[in-house]
């Protein structure tokens, strides 16, 4: 099936291969995020959210060569903090946005994913790094924190000790070191990174989306609250899945043909 353009931005696209959309990073050499970037990224990550039915999953890449290697720090350089304390809130939307999109997100990591570029990487629900990348927060060399959610989203992820030994040092991390930590879930050859990022969202696409949205929701909100009221989170997704299409048809077909055969339909 050939690849459809559906959001054209100066520093940012999304294709649509089937029924995983691809956001492509596009800032050479190094796809350093700046302000204009972060905000396509952020009005791509809407119209993921809001799309059409046919797009079941999405891949976030660099390019062959890089994934993001951070935050602009020539321009960071020149605001002020009357700058910053009047824009951070709409950086931290647009990273914000990512992690919102309900269908599942792979990013494909190539090259370094820094500062931003890991805090971007970290707004998917899986990564796949390229057996050359690094990865890491190095904010504290400059003088400065995570600012688009890395300190509150990675040690959600590797737990706060080890967060804050990457966070504190500011140091990076390879493709086997992040594999160890849990910052990585797959580790492959930097020319198959990508491939095997859309290998793994089409999988996903096939999957039924009402459950892997509310699976996604209840494990993203569940975090976020104790034990007893991410439970009551799982029962209302799961009995809500109840009045859907998909799951008479994903039953049926287990109960005709054993388990993943169903075609879902998305309602």
């Amino acid at each position: 099936m050939s690849t459809e353009i559906v959001v054209q931005g100066e520093l940012t696209r999304v294709e649509l291969d089937g029924a995983v959309a691809t956001l492509r990073l596009d800032r050479p050499p190094v796809n350093a995020l700046n302000l204009a970037m972060q905000g396509e990224i952020r009005t791509a990550a809407r119209w993921l959210a809001a799309a059409r039915s046919d797009v079941r999953a999405v891949v976030i890449y660099g390019g062959p060569k890089m994934f993001a290697a951070g935050a602009d720090i020539k321009e960071m350089a020149a605001m002020s903090y009357q700058d910053m304390e009047r824009d951070s809130h709409l950086l931290q939307e647009s990273f914000n946005a990512v992690a919102a999109i309900p269908m599942p997100v792979v990013a494909a990591v190539t090259g370094f994913a820094l500062g931003g570029g890991c805090e971007l990487a970290l707004c998917a629900d899986l990564r796949v790094v390229g057996e050359r990348a690094k990865l890491g927060q190095p904010e504290v060399l400059l003088g400065v924190i995570p600012g688009l959610g890395g300190s509150q989203r990675l040690p959600r992820l590797i737990g706060p000790s080890r967060a804050k030994d990457l966070i504190l040092t500011g140091r990076y991390v390879g493709a086997e070191e992040a594999s160890s930590l849990g910052l990585a879930d797959r580790v492959v050859a930097d020319d198959a990174v990508y491939s095997e990022a859309l290998a793994l969202a089409s999988q996903f696409a096939a999957g039924a989306p009402l459950a892997l949205a509310a699976a996604k929701r209840a494990i993203d909100h569940g975090l976020n609250a104790d034990i007893g009221t991410g439970c009551q989170i799982e029962r209302q997704e799961f009995a809500g899945l109840f009045a859907t299409e998909d799951r008479r048809i994903g039953m049926e077909s287990f109960l005709a043909e054993g388990a993943g055969k169903a075609d879902f339909i998305g309602q």
